[in-house]
């Protein structure tokens, strides 16, 4: 059993109320929890930057930014006032502005209803709401991690006349190949 120090009994018979409860008058405030998980910067709509802007947090630009942005690990959001001319790199994208410049993100993509987007986007999700506008290519390649256990497909060699797709074995196993027939004839 644990006893609680005279410090405590004493301030508790000067409040009436019980350790830990919330003091009724002034008292030292303690810091805020962490916030680390959800620190977001923001660059309001009068900034405007010109030149490469990196950072390790999460950010909200609803400004003009020329130039890159490089964001690998955090999310990006351009806000409904944001004006990008940049190439953007992010672990995910939300587009509520307007960006003219190829977007490539770890996690995703996502264009909301009045989002607009001039550029090629390259992610393994991509989500377009209706509404938003969009002008460019789409590249939805799988990230490392979703690949299936065991399985790689591996692109088909460029003096392959029938461009057939192979899939590698799981190690331990026999090669195998999706060609259900050899070529006849030689």
């Amino acid at each position: 059993m644990w006893k609680r120090s005279e410090q405590e009994q004493a301030s508790e018979t000067e409040s009436g109320a019980p350790p830990g409860a919330a003091p009724s008058g002034p008292t030292r405030s303690s810091p805020p929890p962490s916030t680390s998980d959800t620190n977001v910067a923001k660059i309001g709509q009068s900034v405007v930057v010109k030149g490469e802007l990196t950072g390790s947090e999460n950010l909200v630009i609803d400004g003009t930014i020329e130039g890159t942005i490089n964001l690998r690990e955090h999310q990006l959001t351009i806000g409904p006032g944001g004006q990008i001319a940049a190439e953007i790199l992010a672990n995910a994208v939300v587009v509520l502005g307007r960006v003219e410049g190829n977007i490539t993100a770890a996690e995703k993509i996502e264009i909301r209803e009045d989002g607009a987007v001039d550029g090629d986007l390259t992610a393994p999700r991509v989500s377009i709401a209706e509404g938003s506008h969009f002008r460019g290519s789409i590249d939805m390649q799988r990230s490392k991690k979703s690949e299936p256990a065991g399985q790689r497909v591996t692109p088909p060699p460029g003096d392959d006349p029938d461009g057939a797709a192979r899939v590698a074995a799981p190690s331990g196993s026999p090669p195998r190949s999706q060609r259900s027939r050899g070529r006849s004839g030689g």
